[in-house]
């Protein structure tokens, strides 16, 4: 995310009032709805389905249009909170997310549904940098700052967990469409509050918005991605895959000629000169490409081979999604002990070994076996190690550089799942073939985790000889 600006220096030292947590409270509620989207799609995917008489193929995309809109826009969203006011961006981005939500709950074709989604993206990238810099803005610095960073920080976590279960309940007790419609109401909400108690603050700085490169980057992953799923269908070598798979390589390297010339870049590329940017982005990306994937493939399989419910799949997941808090939680506290270096192959080795055992499941498999245990693996690793990637990251920059260091992060992040997403997804329903039954469906499933565990041990590889062994001096 953003870093806090500069501005908020001169915001006289106070003690919180009533009125701040109140702007905390919209803020966090913000970022809830954010990090919640991306992953309560999932336990509703059958529902889709057979609701609008999607594709597999279609499913992805439901996931994907949001994803690739998200990270390819949030260093934008963040640049233009700074330019033109992080109030006026929060109040922005959520009516955008809100108003694509309906449009997502009421689609009565799969297109629409996929638009609203890439729709929700975008609002989501403008809203999600602004809900840090207005909280940092609003709470001085000191005790008060930490707890409400902390507050955040939990609450973004904890919108990942909770989006199976609350998807779940949503799912089975209405509809598929109350995943998206739920967040109506609660938009309009915060939108009030927000309007109300947020006070507008911006950056000194008045330089241009970085749209061409916004645009090159978001377009690139998506037309790659496309490219991707093409394959499926017409193999490597067919004109409808070498054409999205050109364009989208075509226009990365536009991004990067954009980047080299624009004054103000949404990635200024001589960051990527410091080895520990560099670094811990290549890694979070191709550690990204496969966790991203999980509660994805696992949802599935809850559903399509298991028979669970949507309740019954979101309440089965809960274990792995509580792992992945945990993870990041005990994170920091292990650092000091085992280096960061080590402690990012350490999560990701156990994230290795938790896909390992996921890409053995058969049909039959009790819940323990199938789910439980290689979950709390995969999402305890991937826990393990985000954090210390992070640390290394922004060790590598300036102080002042890094939040954009993080967003950067945040953004590798996000886009190797969307391409990861396209490249298992494409592999699973490659080994299914036209075959829908328990055990066909049962081996495309443990074929994308098996291809993702050999993403994670070849990720360990490029840490142990790419990542520096301790963090950096800021520069």
């Amino acid at each position: 995310m953003v870093q806090a600006p500069a501005d908020t220096a001169s915001l006289p030292t106070r003690t919180p009032t009533a009125r701040t947590w109140l702007v905390l409270l919209a803020a966090c509620a913000g970022q809830f709805l954010v990090v919640l989207d991306v992953s309560v799609v999932n336990v509703a995917l059958p529902s889709m389905k057979s609701g609008l008489g999607m594709s597999p193929t279609g499913l992805q995309w439901v996931v994907n249009a949001y994803s690739i809109a998200y990270a390819g826009f949030m260093l934008l969203g963040g640049r233009a909170g700074d330019l033109y006011g992080r109030k006026r961006m929060f109040l922005v981005g959520l009516g955008l997310f809100t108003a694509a939500s309906l449009a997502g709950g009421l689609a009565q074709e799969g297109w629409q549904l996929l638009l609203a989604r890439a729709v929700q993206g975008l609002g989501a990238a403008v809203l999600a940098p602004s809900t840090l810099t207005i909280l940092t803005a609003a709470v001085p610095e000191g005790p008060a700052r930490t707890r409400a960073i902390g507050t955040w920080a939990a609450v973004g976590a904890g919108g990942g967990a909770a989006g199976g279960l609350v998807g779940g309940v949503l799912t089975d007790t209405l509809s598929w469409r109350w995943v998206l419609l739920i967040n109506v109401p609660v938009g309009a909400l915060v939108l009030t509050a927000a309007a109300l108690w947020i006070t507008e603050s911006r950056a000194g700085a008045r330089n241009r918005l970085d749209l061409p490169g916004a645009v090159a980057v978001t377009g690139g992953l998506g037309v790659l991605a496309y490219g991707i799923v093409q394959t499926e269908e017409a193999g490597w070598t067919a004109p409808r895959t070498l054409a999205p798979l050109l364009g989208g390589v075509a226009l990365l390297v536009a991004f990067l000629f954009v980047e080299s010339r624009a004054a103000a870049p949404l990635m200024p590329l001589r960051l990527l000169r410091l080895r520990a940017v560099s670094s811990a982005n290549v890694v979070m990306f191709a550690c990204g490409s496969a966790t991203f994937c999980t509660w994805y493939f696992m949802t599935l399989y809850a559903q399509n081979v298991l028979g669970y419910t949507p309740l019954g799949a979101g309440l089965a997941l809960i274990p792995s999604s509580l792992s992945i808090v945990f993870g990041a939680k005990i994170a920091p506290r292990l650092m000091p002990v085992t280096g960061t270096r080590n402690l990012t192959v350490l999560g990701v080795l156990i994230a290795a070994a938790g896909f390992g055992w996921q890409s053995t499941m058969q049909a039959g498999d009790p819940y323990w076996m199938s789910i439980l245990v290689p979950g709390i693996l995969m999402m305890t690793g991937a826990g393990l190690a985000t954090t210390p990637l992070a640390s290394l990251a922004t060790s590598g920059a300036a102080p002042g550089e890094a939040g954009l260091v993080s967003g950067l992060v945040n953004t590798s992040r996000t886009m190797g799942g969307a391409l990861g997403l396209a490249i298992l997804s494409t592999a699973a329903t490659a080994r299914t073939g036209d075959s829908f039954t328990p055990e066909s469906l049962t081996e495309g499933y443990a074929l994308a985790f098996r291809t993702g565990g050999f993403v994670l041990l070849a990720s360990t590889v490029v840490a142990l000889v790419w990542l520096p062994r301790t963090p950096s001096a800021k520069r």
